[in-house]
């Protein structure tokens, strides 16, 4: 099968699309013909030579944590899914081929009406959202600030922070994603120097809690607006973590919870926004782009 894999540690430009062995469905697992996979940041850190905890690297090594896909492979003792079978999935590496081999406790069917692109990036974004809002206790009539509200997770958080029952939502963003928070159900805010007083002005009673997506201007902006730091939460500045005293948040995907959500986004209650796609031969690209860290929506590659 090709896949998109580095042969050694470094920038965007290690990656190369190499052939590697057809990967087989054993006991309790599935094979999945991969049609498209989310990129994240997750995948650019291990790239770089980061390895998470409880997770073996080995070179060549083929990045990307989510895929959509049909089901080609099935293992004994699977049951609820068969060859021809449409999911959505997560994994913790290896997605970023033509196949996947995963547990079936790790897919769910895709909705009929939901595209290929949206499959194949809500795993990751979407829980990441779902676990990091759980986290910070979202309740009934809070007020929640989101940095980085425009891209793919921040986007999520918005949407999920307003189905919970979050009173008011501000989403920082430069100003020409501001029309875009605005349509999540969001009150936009420019970054930068002010941001502390720009939203205290746009919450007088103050902040409930927070979730940082962006880096460390918000996590250490949080730290002045929300009075409980157990209710500030960052996926980026992990390093600010101890020194500022708020929790380190770590989560378990689920299927049962990639299923709420892929239930929410047929129901229409839950958006994404693919801010472009790339083929797999131009994985690279994809990296680098995501690497900005600018614009808005899912970065997505697509496998013939």
């Amino acid at each position: 099968m090709r896949a998109a894999a580095f042969n050694r540690y470094g920038g965007p430009e290690v990656m190369r699309v190499l052939t590697f062995p057809d990967p087989q469905a054993g006991p309790g697992k599935v094979r999945v013909r991969v049609k498209t996979a989310g990129v994240q940041h997750y995948d650019c850190s291990v790239r770089g030579g980061w390895t998470p905890h409880g997770v073996t690297v080995q070179l060549p090594q083929i990045p990307g944590n989510e895929f959509a896909g049909i089901v080609d492979q099935v293992g004994d003792g699977v049951t609820g899914f068969a060859v021809g079978t449409e999911v959505l999935g997560f994994a913790t590496l290896n997605c970023y081929a033509e196949y996947v081999v995963v547990g079936s406790d790790q897919i769910v069917k895709k909705p009929a009406d939901m595209s290929w692109e949206v499959a194949g990036g809500l795993t990751g974004n979407g829980q990441g959202a779902y676990i990091a809002l759980r986290a910070i206790g979202v309740e009934q009539g809070d007020t929640i600030l989101i940095h980085g509200a425009a891209g793919s997770l921040g986007a999520y958080a918005v949407q999920l922070a307003k189905l919970w029952g979050a009173k008011t939502v501000i989403g920082t963003a430069s100003e020409n994603n501001h029309e875009y928070i605005r349509s999540l159900g969001a009150i936009p805010v420019t970054y930068g120097d002010g941001l502390v007083d720009r939203v205290r002005a746009l919450a007088p009673d103050g902040v409930d809690a927070a979730f940082d997506t962006a880096g460390a201007e918000g996590v250490r902006a949080s730290v002045q607006l929300v009075e409980d730091r157990r209710r500030i939460c960052t996926f980026v500045a992990y390093d600010l973590i101890d020194e500022l005293g708020i929790p380190a948040v770590r989560g378990v995907r689920s299927a049962a919870r990639l299923a709420e959500l892929a239930e929410l986004h047929a129901s229409g209650k839950l958006r994404t926004t693919i801010r472009q796609t790339f083929p797999l031969e131009q994985a690279e690209a994809a990296h680098r782009l995501i690497e900005t860290r600018h614009g808005r929506g899912k970065i997505v590659l697509t496998l013939d």
